[in-house]
């Protein structure tokens, strides 16, 4: 049986006050251990190492929202595996829509960037998903193959199984739109399906694939009754400590 994974991407949100009183009231709701799920919280840069420090001793999890694939060097303005490892991350969130909207993200980046994580130890929450208009002009499999085998590619077995995989359909970030339980199961299993054709069913059947998309505590139960749901990567409901424990507390027994 596959654990579930509860993320929550804060995106460009929170000073360090915001950010340690929000976790502070997280610990409280959702910090203690679950047996069969695990919490991570995915701050800004500039507040990774104050919610260690609050974090470090419950159950909750630390992970960035983006790196680079060198490990030093003339890089401005770009963040290490390294530094993030130093502030306490065991995650780090690869490819978000929003990073190949405003950031020109490719599949090739997206791969180095994967690379480099697991060399690093860190665990890839890699995001893949298609616009409104790729959806509307019934390219949806193509983008979602095109994402996985581009992200997968030059990975070995052993690579594959430390790796999560998150459905996000464009269309439905931030947007108040969340595709039904049944959209997004048949995406969820086609990239499984796919893993299983690239590697072996061994590798896809526990492979973690998170669905990202205007989830809330209202929808989540839904979502994660699917068979190849395995938990969420929340975006504007990880903001509000109440609703991101109700969304951990529905999904994780």
């Amino acid at each position: 049986m596959r654990m579930v994974l509860i993320a929550g991407n804060w995106k460009m949100n929170n000073v360090s006050s915001q950010a340690k009183e929000l976790v502070l009231e997280l610990k409280e709701l959702a910090g203690k251990e679950f047996s069969n799920g695990c919490v991570v919280v995915c701050p800004p840069f500039t507040v990774l190492r104050d919610v260690y420090e609050v974090i470090k001793d419950s159950a909750i999890k630390l992970g960035g929202q983006n790196m680079y694939w060198e490990e030093k060097g003339a890089f401005t303005g770009e963040i290490s595996p390294e530094m993030l490892k130093d502030a306490g991350c065991n995650f780090v969130i690869i490819g978000h829509s929003e990073r190949r909207k405003y950031f020109s993200e490719t599949n090739e980046t997206v791969n180095k960037r994967v690379k480099s994580a697991l060399k690093h130890s860190l665990i890839p929450i890699i995001c893949v998903g298609e616009t409104l208009e790729e959806r509307e002009a019934d390219k949806t499999l193509d983008v979602i193959k095109s994402h996985v085998t581009g992200a997968l590619e030059g990975l070995s077995k052993e690579d594959v199984q430390k790796i999560v995989i998150a459905y996000e359909p464009v269309w439905a970030i931030g947007t108040g739109r969340t595709a039904s339980p049944e959209q997004a199961e048949e995406i969820h299993k086609y990239i499984r399906d796919l893993v299983s054709s690239l590697y072996s069913e061994s590798e896809a059947e526990n492979l973690l694939i998170l669905y990202g998309g205007s989830v809330k505590p209202s929808n989540v139960e839904e979502l994660i009754k699917q068979e190849d749901i395995d938990g969420a990567l929340v975006g504007g409901a990880a903001l509000k400590a109440d609703s991101f424990s109700e969304i951990v507390k529905k999904s994780i027994r």
